[in-house]
Parts: structure tokens; sequence; C-alpha cells
């Protein structure tokens, strides 16, 4: 999915669903088991769609990325920045090294330690991935590592928010900071369909990746910090070959580190 900001017909439902919210309410989602009269806590989604609204409207991100799964273990790390401008800059370690992966205006360039460059773009970001087959030209809009690295966190969370049936597993410590962490599941064709910005060839193509790999559903782990500020997504799909975990750390685009994703937790 392009990371593009939130279309108009999305800001606006995400408006009207917000606007039952009390203000005062409690982060952390749970059933409501206050004295009558004290306002409701608020829903798991509600939380979840407004910390992704929330990092769209920001523009950008620092993010850092971790993934393991039977192919071994990915890390990438860097800006990204949407909306008016179309930019990224990250550093990847993959099995052929560690390289540095931009992105202007929809255009991809890999190069891999003073390699020569490999030019790509959205539509095909898999073909800069290294598990792809020699000579297989990837579908447009396929899902994947690359494609993870150069879409804006927040279009994703939305998705999720709006699709998965999500539960609140209560607070916790994420460093150093009490944190929310919701989880749920959600069918891959429902996923990618919700925003209806995907053509149905474009659709197509991505739940056809994911199904010819074994992968029918994806589960979701989601951490929102104080100020609504989603700060982790992790997305874990188990399909044919096993389980593959991608986690993403998402922190303000000033930020100077690029600190890799802890493994668990």
């Amino acid at each position: 999915m392009p990371p593009a900001p939130l279309s108009r017909t999305v800001r606006a439902a995400a408006a009207a669903l917000l606007l039952g919210a009390t203000t005062g309410c409690s982060l952390l989602a749970a059933p409501n088991a206050e004295p009558p009269g004290t306002p409701a806590p608020v829903s798991p989604r509600q939380v979840v769609l407004t910390a992704a609204q929330t990092l769209d409207d920001s523009g950008g991100a620092r993010i850092a990325v971790l993934q393991e799964g039977p192919a071994g273990r990915r890390t990438a790390g860097g800006t990204l920045t949407w909306g008016a401008r179309d930019e990224g800059a990250l550093t990847v370690t993959d099995e052929l090294g560690t390289g540095r992966l931009t992105v202007r205006d929809g255009v991809l360039d890999l190069a891999y330690q003073g390699g020569a460059v490999k030019h790509g773009d959205r539509a095909a970001a898999e073909s800069l991935d290294p598990a792809t087959a020699a000579g297989a030209a990837p579908a447009p809009w396929a899902g994947g590592w690359m494609t993870a690295l150069v879409t804006n966190p927040g279009s994703r969370a939305y998705a999720v928010g709006q699709t998965a049936k999500l539960s609140s597993l209560g607070g916790e410590d994420l460093g150093g900071t009490t944190v929310a962490h919701y989880r749920g599941t959600v069918e891959v064709a429902e996923l990618f369909g919700a925003d209806g910005e995907l053509s149905p060839q474009q659709l197509a193509a991505t739940v056809g990746w994911y199904q010819g790999r074994g992968v029918a559903t994806l589960g979701y782990d989601l951490w929102v910090g104080p100020g609504d500020r989603l700060l982790r997504m992790r997305e874990t799909a188990t399909g044919a070959a096993g389980t593959t975990v991608t986690t993403t750390d998402v922190g303000p685009a000033e930020e100077s580190a690029d600190p890799a994703p802890e493994a668990t937790g």
C-alpha cells in the first residue's frame, strides 16, 4: 500500500468515531467495571485509530524494523516522510549484507556496501528483495519486506484498527514508559481492502502474494503510549514455510538513533 495520507473518507470516519470518546478516559481500554455514571473506557479500536491518525498527521517518523522467521533475521532503520513529501533513507541488513535504501517520489534505490545501485518503485518494491526469485517479476502492490519498509506505518495501523478484532492486554512497560498493548487478527483480503484505495487488480495481486505463501490471516500487536503515540507494531504471518514476525518501532523523525526492536516482548 502506498504511504499516502489517509483518504478524506477515512478521516471523516475517524472524526465521527472519535466524537463519542470522552477525552478524560484512560488510554487503557478494558471492560467497563466502573460505577454508574463513570465515563466508559475508550475501546481498543478507538485508541488504535486515534494513534494511527496522529502518526499519519505527523508527516514522518524514524523507524526501526526487525523481521525474524524461517528465512533468518533482517533489520532496517532510518526515516520516512509522507504526505507533501515522499522520501525515505534506511539502512538495511539482510542476507546480502548491509545496504542503503532511499526513497524519493516513489522511486527506490538500494545499494549494498558500495555495489551497483538497484532501482525500483513502489508498485514493484519486492523486486529489490534478495529473496525474490531471479527473473520473477513481482505483482504490483505485492506485500512483503520491502513494501513494509517504505509504507507509512500509520496507514497500516489504521487499516488494522478498522478491520481487526482487537482486545486489550493492559498496560506494559516499554522503554521506561507505561503503554497500552492491543492484539488482534484479520483476514488478509479484509485488511488490504479496508480503505478502498487499491483497484480490484491491485487487491487481487496483494492477496495472491500472501495466499501463495499459505497466509490467510495476519496477527497484529500494537503498543500505544501517552499522547496517542503509536510506539510499536508487530505483524505475525504464519504460512506454509512457518511463522514470520515483523516488528516496527516508531519514533519522532528528529531522533538520531536507529535502535533495533527487541525480538520478544
